[in-house]
């Protein structure tokens, strides 16, 4: 895992160039964002294109510094065709989970790569249950499961406090489908991760309860 593998490459170059594009122009950021009211009236390549495009330069800095430490660790244990399908899988089921959850709100927007990563991340926690991780205002290795766990407290703050049009929501639709991603993948990790499957499992179970609970 010492070079980039082609995949990740590619996709941390392609989020780069649209993020841009939409940096320096108003309108393509406008036409290309995650928002109700434009996907209901028809424009569905939105739950694709606002996966690739980013808030400010910050947002697309820890999402892909975030994808660049993990993805590595998901294409060696499943391929990079394997990794495709399940890093646009988790674009798309976080986008459609937020579009389910903010069906009422025709003016909730959001762009991110944040359920694609999402996805990638808790995928390489599963398939990594010894993995250790640092959090940057815990500098202390804890393990991954931990980390997860925190992770997700986070993502439901944002969906429930709503102050940015950063696709929160997308983090949890996200997570699961990377999860379920693997175990179809790879079986075994029922098995051999075990522990960690049980600790992810009562993690998004809490947060689908306070997802819920919101409404």
């Amino acid at each position: 895992m010492n070079t980039l593998p082609s995949v990740v490459s590619a996709i941390i170059i392609f989020n780069i160039l649209l993020s841009f594009l939409g940096f320096k122009n108003q309108a393509f950021f406008n036409k290309y964002q995650f928002k109700i009211a434009k996907i209901k009236a028809g424009d569905k390549i939105r739950m694709w294109s606002s996966g690739f495009l980013h808030l400010d330069f910050n947002h697309l800095f820890i999402n892909m510094l975030s994808f660049y430490f993990f993805a590595g660790y998901v294409v060696y244990s499943l391929g990079e065709i394997k990794f495709l399908v399940l890093y646009l899988s988790s674009l798309y089921l976080g986008n459609y989970l937020s579009f389910r959850y903010h069906n009422q709100q025709d003016n909730y927007t959001a762009v991110g790569a944040s359920g694609a990563v999402s996805g990638v991340v808790y995928s390489s926690i599963l398939l990594y249950p010894d993995m250790k991780m640092i959090f940057i205002f815990f500098p202390i290795p804890l393990p991954s499961y931990v980390m997860a766990a925190i992770y997700m407290f986070y993502t439901i703050y944002g969906i429930r406090k709503q102050s940015d049009n950063i696709g929160h929501t997308a983090h949890f639709g996200g997570a699961i489908t990377g999860i379920l991603a693997t175990i179809v993948f790879i079986p075994s990790v029922i098995i051999e991760s075990g522990f960690t499957l049980c600790i992810l499992g009562v993690t998004l179970i809490f947060a689908a309860f306070m997802f819920r609970h919101k409404h």
